[in-house]
């Protein structure tokens, strides 16, 4: 198909859903992204421009969007990729066109100290940019949908990183907007490439199957609309397995085969009342076997994402369990389609939309006022990603929470009136205590007091929401800045003694701007409040200054090095000038200056080890670790290869960070995954990729490639990841 052929296809696509739609704007913006990105490729050789026109055919095709959101989808990357601005977009097209593609363009003007705080950024935009305009996330989603769509022309590095990415926040965010088709096939997608092994084994095992199952349900399907037509309900009834993805983390969490999967099929109902909803439940109860434990009411009680069904799981005759959902047409395009179903324009192009029920958004972001991009990334996962839990207020309103929640939690989310003066709490009209788990269906009562003295700092640890730690932090923050420096100081000081750091190199007059600047405070004071009021730990604050002391003690040294006796008068020294050595990526070449450097895949060198170089034909220098077996003494005896060992050294303008990689061997257990990723978190270790390979014996070895600062950074990773239960042993594989 041409390209001129695929335009064609998604006007048709725009015009049998929405003949009213403004097809001059969207061909003018074809026109104007085709000539933007002339001569650009993709990675498999095609036209750029095929790109935004895939994108836009989902936003059409998948989501049935405006007609400024499909021109939109077709510019989204002219403001990224070409010379093209916001302005000429204003006026080529209009401010909300304009807008939605600076929405969906990533900040690439701006450099990151971090790949941790890049991330965070983009986030933090995108949900800002989609709290003003639900438009933006919904063309950003189908523009990761067609990226990992073609995601097999990227290098294995590139595919595991986005597909991580796309698992930990696009596809939950696709779920949070109720888009289940799209959160289905990007979850498919990135289990592909993060577990190709485990991905290809449930295909083939569901294609070996697949007539088997093709009956079962074609059968079932059958006796549900035979008996439904004789009781002249109107209705249609649909029938489909579990997605890969769904069944390899059942498998995964449950330690199962994929016969033992409980509800592997599912059939959805719908019918055209909320009447008729329950009027088959009755009927499905009558044909098969209720199981105990398995029904939800989600129409009573809605997502937030606003998802309304009943779901029940039942035996069938063949002793084989399913699942059935029953909704009506409406809910049925919410559930499809999510925000984007009941996301309505005017005939202006005005959004005219429920953004009241994406309210969530902007709370989130107020919640990370104060906040630094671990925690920012950490709270967007807690909140966004994690199981809700519906209680309800001693007036009958249901509140949601995140899963786990406390009296604390539900008391912040009430008012921060409420925590802050909160005494006691009742569930069920029973006292509880403050670290209670709340269960679906609780009434909770929070008991106040005006003479309440406020929040314990006991709560911090037992509030699960970021809300109420915020809203916590914030009354801490005001009313107890003495004692917030006091605290503070006393856990820095601490800190200090446990690292063996002596606070007189803190309070030297010459070393404390430079660590001040390091943690981004202006004084020790504001240091000591923040992390006495929990904004931030005295552990990465000591963590950074360690590092900068020790970058200046190794200046200290150099300066002294760089003096010597004047001969006959000891006493006199004169400076030595040193030779300028060039180094390339923080290496320093015996002899060579301005030569090519590259880093050893095979045992991965950082600042810190020992190295040696190897000149190659035509790559420059390879660095080797000096441990490494393809640099062992007898290899660089080989006769011929002699003289291509060269010596290098680390200069003092090493990168921020450098690529390498570890093997954890572990008894395999629940979580375990959870616990590593949470140790490189607090390492502030930026992780490039993850495998994990099982043996039978409940063994297992994780491969984990990493980027770190340099030695130091290294040694911290692997003492943290040898502290975790279940780790037997971490080493640095090489050769």
């Amino acid at each position: 198909m041409t390209i001129d052929e695929q335009y064609e296809q998604l006007e048709q696509t725009v015009r049998a859903y929405n003949p009213s739609a403004d097809f001059d704007q969207i061909r003018s913006a074809y026109e104007f992204a085709k000539k933007s990105h002339e001569g650009q490729k993709r990675k498999d050789g095609s036209d750029y421009i095929t790109h935004p026109l895939a994108v836009a055919q989902i936003v059409a095709e998948e989501l049935r969007l405006d007609s400024e959101s499909i021109s939109a989808a077709l510019l989204h990357d002219v403001i990224e990729d070409t010379e093209a601005t916001h302005e000429q977009l204003s006026k080529l097209f209009s401010s909300t066109v304009a807008d939605l593609v600076e929405g969906v363009s990533k900040l690439t003007r701006i450099q990151y100290a971090t790949k941790e705080d890049e991330q965070m950024e983009n986030l933090r935009k995108m949900l800002i940019a989609m709290s003003k305009d639900i438009r933006v996330i919904l063309i950003k989603i189908s523009d990761r949908l067609h990226n990992m769509r073609t995601m097999e022309y990227q290098s294995p590095q590139k595919q595991k990183q986005k597909s991580l990415e796309t698992m930990e926040i696009y596809a939950p965010i696709s779920h949070r907007l109720g888009m289940q088709r799209i959160k289905w096939e990007l979850e498919d997608l990135s289990l592909k490439y993060l577990d190709p092994v485990g991905f290809q084994e449930i295909v083939s095992k569901l294609g070996a199957k697949q007539a088997e199952y093709d009956e079962f349900m074609n059968r079932t399907q059958a006796q549900i609309n035979q008996r439904l037509s004789e009781l002249e309900i109107h209705h249609k009834v649909y029938g489909r397995m579990k997605h890969p993805y769904s069944i390899y983390r059942k498998m995964f969490n449950q330690n199962k085969s994929l016969d033992e999967i409980f509800d592997l099929f599912a059939f959805r109902v719908v019918v055209d009342t909320v009447g008729d909803c329950y009027n088959v439940l009755g009927v499905i109860h009558d044909l098969y076997k209720p199981i105990l434990g398995r029904f939800k009411d989600y129409i009573g009680t809605p997502k937030p994402n606003g998802y309304q069904s009943l779901h029940t799981t039942v035996m069938g005759n063949d002793g084989i369990p399913f699942e059935v959902q029953i909704r009506t047409q409406e809910m049925h395009e919410i559930a499809e389609y999510g925000v984007a179903a009941h996301w309505k324009y005017k005939q202006n192009g005005q959004g005219a939309g429920t953004e009241g029920k994406y309210e969530w958004v902007r709370r989130l972001l107020e919640n990370q006022e104060g906040a630094d991009a671990e925690e920012y990334i950490r709270s967007l996962k807690i909140d966004m990603f994690a199981d809700e839990v519906f209680v309800f207020t001693p007036n009958g309103d249901v509140q949601n929470l995140t899963a786990g929640a406390t009296p604390i939690d539900f008391a912040y989310s009430v008012h921060s009136a409420v925590g802050n003066h909160m005494v006691g709490a009742k569930v069920n009209g029973r006292i509880v205590t403050f670290d209670y788990t709340l269960k679906n269906g609780d009434i909770v009562e929070i008991i106040t007091s005006k003479a309440a003295k406020g929040p314990s700092r006991d709560w911090m640890k037992v509030a699960k929401s970021s809300e109420a730690r915020s809203k916590i932090r914030q009354w801490f923050k005001k009313e107890k800045k003495e004692e917030n420096i006091a605290n503070g100081r006393a856990a820095f000081e601490a800190e200090l003694k446990h690292c063996g750091v002596p606070m007189k190199d803190v309070l030297d007059q010459e070393n404390l701007p430079g660590l001040l600047k390091r943690v981004s405070y202006g004084s020790l004071d504001e240091l000591y409040a923040s992390i006495g009021y929990g904004g931030f730990t005295a552990q990465k604050a000591v963590n950074r200054m360690q590092g900068e002391l020790q970058r200046i003690a190794k200046q200290h040294q150099m300066d002294k090095a760089a003096v010597v006796p004047v001969e006959g008068t000891p006493d006199v020294v004169r400076p030595v000038v040193p030779k300028r050595v060039k180094s390339e990526q923080g290496i320093i070449v015996e002899g060579l200056d301005n030569c090519l450097v590259k880093f050893s895949k095979c045992c991965t060198p950082v600042p810190g080890d020992e190295i040696i170089g190897f000149i190659t034909r035509g790559y420059g220098v390879s660095v080797h670790r000096a441990d490494c077996p393809n640099a062992a003494p007898e290899r660089r005896k080989i006769p011929g290869q002699e003289g291509r060992w060269i010596k290098v050294s680390w200069g003092s303008d090493t990168n921020e960070s450098y690529p390498t990689s570890l093997e954890v061997v572990c008894k395999d257990r629940s979580n375990l995954l959870l616990d590593i990723s949470a140790a490189l978190s607090t390492t502030n270790t930026f992780v490039v990729g993850i495998q994990f390979h099982s043996t039978q014996d409940q063994f297992g070895m994780f491969h984990l490639e990493i980027n770190v600062r340099g030695s130091q950074h290294l040694r911290e990773v692997m003492n943290k990841l040898n502290q975790i239960s279940g780790v037997l042993k971490v080493t640095r594989p090489a050769g």
